[in-house]
């Protein structure tokens, strides 16, 4: 009976753990690139502001002396 290659099994692994890498580094390059309305919600708001953030134009409250 053979002995198997663990050497070669776990290689093997790396190589397809490393290539899968690669392709979601694509898809996610591809995906900045093609900008706005892709699969990935943004970080923001609906409309845009954060609650903290204060109105444009309008000095923080929090600084206000």
């Amino acid at each position: 009976m053979a002995k198997p290659n663990y050497s070669f099994e776990k290689r093997q692994r790396e190589i397809a753990k490393k290539k899968k890498k690669e392709e979601k580094e694509k898809e996610k390059a591809a995906r900045k690139v093609g900008g706005p309305g892709g699969d990935e919600p943004e970080a923001e708001d609906a409309d845009g502001d954060s609650p903290d953030a204060a109105a444009p134009g309008q000095p923080p409250a929090a600084q206000a002396g």
